[in-house]
């Protein structure tokens, strides 16, 4: 097993990619720390990952809160003694998240109080954690957003997770010669429910299919995988890299619509 003997800590784990990752390492060894807001949910992936014989606990942390994030971090090593894997995963992607000119300055802020502060947050308080444990993975979710330019204006969003990509890689300098890696993982499009309606749509899925090489979204364990590949000590020369899962997305030339 992949994480065997690791204890992970995955925020935004109470459902969709988190959810499934949290299970994912979990069964490959991990003890699991389920962090996010979403208290019923975050409790049943807890009570799943038990029945199948793994080993989990859940806590509320908003990340966007200092006092929170350390708690989630503090919680982690109470529980399970250690931290070696730190998953900022938890983000958002409000509705009115739009052109510049359209963007709310209240979503603006919002998106990067949880996507880009929390992450650092997150990195802030649980490094000492991963420092204490002899070192450890950090992996950060960015976005292939980061990469290009989004076809669907989401001015905050993308700025944030650009954010992210040079935050990690300036993570990744100042602690590799401490034990510590930090890479990010940037995922184009996801199966998710709402994806599911959209493609309902023949006109929308045809318009939007076209652009990712492989034909079809990807799918939440797809995503769940490429961060176990970072998480583990399979990517074990790989600190400041940004791993791209999305269909081929960012390698393709396509003429505007």
């Amino acid at each position: 097993m992949r994480l065997d003997g690791k204890v992970a800590l995955i925020t935004g784990a109470a459902g969709g990619i988190g959810r499934v990752a949290a299970e994912l390492f979990a069964a490959e060894g991990a003890r699991v720390v389920i962090a996010d807001v979403v208290d019923d949910d975050g409790t049943r992936v807890v009570e799943g990952i038990r029945a199948a014989g793994g080993d989990a606990a859940y806590v509320h942390a908003d990340v966007s809160t200092a006092v929170q994030a350390a708690a989630m971090v503090d919680f982690t090593t109470d529980t399970f003694g250690a931290l070696h894997v730190l998953y900022n995963n938890a983000g958002i992607l409000p509705p009115d998240d739009a052109g510049t000119l359209e963007t709310p300055e209240r979503t603006w802020d919002r998106v990067m109080a949880v996507n880009l502060k929390g992450v650092w947050l997150g990195c802030k308080h649980g490094i000492p954690a991963l420092l204490a444990s002899g070192g450890g993975s950090i992996v950060n979710v960015s976005s292939l957003v980061a990469l290009m330019g989004s076809a669907t204006p989401q001015i905050a969003y993308t700025a944030s997770k650009g954010g992210v990509l040079a935050m990690t890689r300036e993570l990744a300098i100042e602690y590799a010669r401490q034990g510590i890696r930090a890479n990010m993982l940037c995922p184009g499009p996801v199966d998710t429910p709402l994806m599911a309606e959209l493609m309902s749509d023949p006109q929308w899925a045809a318009r939007r299919l076209v652009h990712i090489p492989l034909g079809r979204p990807g799918r939440a364990e797809e995503i769940a995988r490429a961060a176990l590949f970072l998480a583990s000590d399979d990517s074990s020369f790989m600190t400041g890299a940004a791993l791209v899962v999305d269909g081929g997305i960012t390698a393709a030339y396509v003429t505007p619509e």
